[in-house]
């Protein structure tokens, strides 16, 4: 790895078809824009046209050589991920990369999305895993196409609590927002496990963008002079994310962060997640679940014989 990577050291990814999810602002907006000044076609996948729209415009500002596009999307609303997967194939024949990094992040009072799910577990994971589901097919029939999934240090006090994934009994914000990171980094390690297991041309990989000053921290005002002083930049936090989707020493089940003490910031490296996160059983039991939940996916996971 390229010490001190830095978008400017992307390849070129024109003709390239790239959807980022929650790419109106933070990290999402810094990928979709980096993206898009190296060329890419960024189709941003956002809950609120509006903020899209304004979002593409200041891109667009900066005179990008890539192209983006605008399609409605509301992970807390599996009908939508649904119209979304089913807009998406009807306008585009490829998909390089999708880029799962919408999220939610320790919403002090239990909300449930459209479907019934915690928001937390329903967005961040059963809302993405729907979503690759559904492209699938398309991410498969593309030659050398990645899914990047984002997850958080968070996740290393994650566990996956399936007496209660939705939080029913009694809710923590803390740990609510840790299962569903953990439970990011599991599909990932599971998806690879399977995409391996039929030969596929497509990975999986996962990334962390360290402590980084976006408006997921919008419910933690109590954090905001610690924010000042140690988060990082959402342009230094996109940084592992770009690096997992475009750079060519990627490798299945790969999972980036900064390089910096405790993971915190920095540019992007190799980083290992908890040994939970490894942990087969619980990523195939996850998968079931996140399946009979969603009503989606495909890919069995029959004659598996490589782990990551």
């Amino acid at each position: 790895m390229a010490v001190k990577w830095r978008a400017a050291d992307m390849p070129d990814q024109a003709g390239k078809i790239i959807i980022v999810t929650g790419a109106n602002s933070g990290i999402g907006y810094e990928t979709a824009r980096a993206l898009a000044h190296k060329g890419a076609h960024v189709v941003m996948a956002c809950r609120s046209r509006g903020r899209a729209e304004a979002a593409a415009a200041r891109i667009r500002a900066e005179n990008p050589r890539g192209e983006l596009a605008l399609l409605d999307l509301d992970l807390a609303d599996l009908a939508s991920v649904r119209a979304f997967a089913d807009a998406f194939q009807q306008q585009y024949d490829r998909l390089d990369v999708l880029v799962n990094n919408a999220g939610i992040m320790a919403l002090p009072q239990r909300m449930t999305t459209k479907d019934g799910f915690e928001i937390q577990f329903g967005v961040n994971h059963l809302g993405h895993f729907a979503l690759t589901g559904l492209l699938i097919e398309r991410l498969l029939a593309t030659p050398k196409s990645r899914v990047v999934t984002v997850s958080s240090k968070a996740h290393r006090f994650g566990t996956i609590n399936f007496d209660d994934l939705n939080w029913e009994r009694s809710y923590s914000l803390w740990k609510a927002y840790g299962q569903s990171k953990l439970a990011n980094l599991l599909f990932t390690f599971e998806l690879q496990r399977r995409l391996e297991a039929r030969d596929a041309e497509t990975i999986a990989v996962a990334a962390h963008p360290g402590y980084t000053a976006t408006n997921l921290q919008r419910y933690m005002r109590s954090f905001t002079w610690f924010q000042k002083l140690l988060a990082q930049s959402p342009e230094m936090g996109a940084l592992p994310t770009l690096y997992a989707a475009t750079m060519p020493d990627v490798r299945g089940g790969d999972y980036f962060g900064p390089d910096s003490f405790m993971e915190m910031r920095g540019h992007p490296k190799r980083v290992r997640a908890k040994p939970h996160a490894y942990d087969a059983e619980t990523a195939r039991r996850l998968w079931k679940v996140s399946e009979a939940l969603t009503g989606v996916f495909s890919l069995d996971d029959e004659s598996r014989t490589t782990e990551v």
